[in-house]
């Protein structure tokens, strides 16, 4: 523990600044690879989730039409019903007593016939609610397949840029691991909530012209000296991003004309 103390001490603030310009560059490598996927990693999950609820609503219309041909089957058994009491208040008619029972028989007969045409209306109905759910059905199904082939068009073009690019990432990965482990808790902390809110995800910038290379403001030559002195760290004060000078960036110095 003690040894570990007297490493992070002999870190000099020149070191500090190298390591988390390096830092910089593997994150903002594994950026442009995360770029060159683009929105394909959304489009894939969009997709797989809009082919889920296409998949229930199929399953939702499957059930519909179900309920639906069974009403109207029902409503058939309720014609036939009826159709057969007619048939036997109309053989009770022929042996009636008097003009009492037969009215009470013709009125029977009225409200079955009424009955008939009734489920009549109503089997019309379910049956256009029936050809409007089978065409609904068609055209999900019809989309769900459309849908399926452009997911399986996206997953193809992703997993391409996948292989292409995973075994740099992973090893992009494990150097700003390693780069982590030479930068102290808070100053990495620091770094992380920068680059976070920084514009391209740039936490530690290089000065540029006499200015931030991150918001593009001037810097007072005093406040450019003492960066390239690397005696303490630096930030902008206008967008807080760390600043580094272009040698220690290993960017060779822009002479103005």
């Amino acid at each position: 523990m003690a040894t570990e103390s007297k490493s992070e001490k002999e870190i000099t603030v020149e070191e500090k600044l190298h390591a988390l310009y390096e830092l910089q560059k593997a994150v903002s490598k594994i950026d442009e690879i995360k770029i060159l996927r683009g929105e394909l990693p959304l489009e894939v999950q969009d997709l797989d989730d809009e082919i889920i609820g296409l998949n229930t609503r199929l399953e939702n219309y499957q059930t519909e039409i179900a309920e639906i041909t069974s009403t109207i089957a029902s409503k058939k058994i309720e014609i036939e019903e009826a159709r057969l009491k007619i048939a036997k208040y109309k053989e009770q008619q022929d042996n009636v007593r008097n003009n009492r029972e037969y009215d009470n028989l013709s009125k029977e007969i009225e409200f079955q016939t009424l009955e008939i045409e009734l489920c009549e209306k109503r089997i019309r109905e379910f049956s256009v609610a029936l050809e409007i759910k089978k065409a609904d059905q068609q055209t999900t199904s019809q989309h769900l397949v459309e849908r399926k082939l452009d997911l399986s068009q996206k997953k193809g073009e992703l997993n391409e840029i996948v292989s292409e690019t995973k075994q740099e990432e992973e090893k992009l990965r494990e150097h700003a691991k390693q780069i982590e482990l030479l930068i102290e808790p808070r100053l990495l902390s620091a770094f992380k909530r920068i680059r976070k809110n920084a514009r391209n995800g740039l936490a530690v910038v290089y000065v540029q012209r006499d200015a931030c290379g991150g918001c593009f403001n001037k810097i007072p030559a005093q406040r450019q000296l003492d960066i390239r002195l690397r005696k303490k760290i630096i930030v902008c004060e206008y967008c807080g991003r760390i600043l580094v000078d272009q040698e220690l960036a290993g960017i060779a110095p822009v002479i103005e004309s």
